[in-house]
């Protein structure tokens, strides 16, 4: 599904075939879940392939390993150069990136000395596909922002994810919604969330979720058509009065939601701002709109 005998991975410094990767079964990462991972999308435009914000993603990649005490000390630039040579040795242009940082053998919880990077590229679909989704507001909750960074996309946090992902599934929904530790509405298990009200977005701040680049995005989308974003605390009951509502992450692009536990979003998504955020977005990614925000 994400490979073949000739797909090519960068290793520690080499490009290597999958079936040639090797991997010590005692590195802390297997066994606790500390590492430090991106989700990053390059697009084939007009101008060739083109990693989008590959800066800040790298940017947060770095981050997220301070955080965790893990050494990395590739800069942002190495990292794009890496990517780039990777794609085309993988003869990929629009494709999902995914560098992930692990660490030496450890089985204590300290930190080590040394860490790996590997980086894999491989055609990926919209996450969440392209219909509108059923979601289901989740029995399990983001974890409290004073129990890790939960700013950091750091690998141990995703079994959060699959939870409340898997919970969601297995009662027929598409997603799951997750609030916090006050009942607020946080985000998805791996995006971010956005309601509409009367042409303009509601969305959590930052605290209790990771605040996604894809999020950025649309507040950087949003003011350039004029439309008021709000940042602030609300609870599930102010989201069954919205109009329309999206998740947005790299991996799902901007997904209409369709309904939300028993309530159905009333305004046709043709009609809503929202629409108008996803079309924008695409384009932003995927045409000479990329090359614009350079200059």
């Amino acid at each position: 599904m994400y490979f073949n005998e000739d797909t090519l991975v960068f290793s520690d410094g080499e490009y290597l075939k999958v079936n040639e990767l090797t991997v010590d079964p005692f590195n802390q990462t297997l066994h606790y879940g500390n590492g430090a991972f991106e989700g990053i999308r390059s697009y084939d435009t007009p101008d060739g392939t083109r990693i989008f914000k590959a800066k800040e993603h790298y940017e947060r990649l770095k981050y997220s390993c301070e955080k965790m005490h893990i050494p990395f000390d590739y800069s942002v630039d190495q990292l794009e150069q890496i990517t780039y040579s990777l794609l085309s040795k993988n003869n990929l242009k629009d494709a999902y990136i995914r560098p992930i940082v692990f660490l030496e053998p450890n089985m204590s919880l300290t930190k080590t000395d040394k860490s790996h990077l590997m980086i894999m590229v491989w055609e990926w679909g919209k996450y969440l596909g392209d219909k509108q989704l059923r979601v289901m507001t989740s029995s399990f909750q983001r974890p409290n922002p004073k129990s890790c960074f939960v700013d950091a996309k750091v690998t141990g946090h995703y079994t959060n994810s699959i939870l409340a992902t898997q919970e969601a599934k297995d009662k027929g929904f598409d997603e799951a919604l997750l609030l916090d530790m006050n009942e607020n509405v946080a985000e998805g298990p791996g995006a971010n969330f956005f309601f509409e009200k009367n042409g303009e977005l509601f969305t959590c701040p930052a605290g209790n979720i990771l605040p996604g680049i894809t999020r950025q995005t649309v507040f950087e989308i949003a003011h350039e058509l004029d439309v008021k974003v709000h940042e602030k605390w609300f609870g599930i009951n102010e989201v069954y009065k919205a109009d329309a509502a999206f998740f947005c992450g790299t991996a799902a692009e901007v997904a209409a939601i369709k309904s939300l536990d028993e309530y159905v979003f009333p305004l046709s998504w043709e009609d809503s701002v929202s629409e108008l955020i996803q079309r924008k977005y695409k384009l932003r990614v995927s045409t000479n709109e990329f090359k614009q925000m350079l200059i």
